[in-house]
């Protein structure tokens, strides 16, 4: 799964790389970005269109934002049979930009967070789905899910579960509004090549939604001994 991720890199970077125009846009650095929060999507379009949508998918029916444990995820193998997600893999496919996202390792007892980056340190795209939900008041209110698959072996040992990478040269079939063969579009949806990833342990201080700055990404403190 992907329940926490982090995006540093500058907007005007992020433009560059995912092709949308930043004017308008803020986006101060994220080390601790968590459902329900409001995240950076970008959608097709020339130049290609950039919001903030809620993370958590509400589908258009539903009954309000709260209502429910919200749909942060959704997994590979199953989005084109399941109503909440079927229709939006085939009109409302996203990028959503980050440069890391965290798992936690599980061991004597505990839980240990690690990051987990391309090796290269740059941003990347989760592939995500979006959907417009309107509010009482007839207001828009725009909601997002990252799509996940099975875990590569890099992560296998974590989680079986891991977001999906969209590969740089894929990221425009995966908003090209023309495509909506579902059986093309999930051949997209496997693990990222883990020779082309790291990851490394980082500090607890991320285990709290509430915290979220540089000091998130330090080693954990080592116990001294005396």
């Amino acid at each position: 799964m992907c329940g926490r991720y982090s995006l540093i890199a500058e907007i005007t970077q992020l433009a560059l790389r995912f092709e949308f125009e930043a004017g308008g846009l803020a986006q101060p650095p994220r080390y601790n970005v968590a459902p329900t929060q409001m995240v950076l999507t970008v959608g097709s379009g020339e130049p290609r269109q950039a919001s903030y949508m809620r993370w958590g998918l509400v589908p258009s029916g539903a009954g309000g934002v709260s209502a429910g444990a919200p749909m942060i995820n959704a997994r590979a193998e199953t989005i084109a049979e399941r109503p909440s997600f079927r229709t939006a893999l085939r009109e409302r496919r996203c990028l959503i930009p980050a440069d890391g996202f965290y798992e936690w390792r599980r061991g004597n007892g505990s839980q240990s967070p690690v990051r987990v980056t391309l090796a290269s340190g740059e941003p990347f795209a989760f592939a995500g789905l979006w959907e417009t939900w309107r509010d009482p008041n007839g207001d828009p209110v725009g909601s997002c899910t990252i799509i996940t698959t099975q875990a590569n072996e890099l992560l296998r040992p974590i989680h079986d579960r891991m977001p999906v990478i969209l590969t740089r040269d894929l990221e425009s079939l995966w908003l090209d509004d023309e495509m909506r063969d579902t059986a093309a579009l999930g051949s997209l949806l496997v693990p990222y090549d883990s020779g082309l990833m790291d990851l490394y342990e980082v500090s607890t201080l991320v285990n709290s939604a509430f915290n979220d700055g540089p000091e998130l990404l330090a080693p954990p403190r080592q116990t001294r001994l005396l």
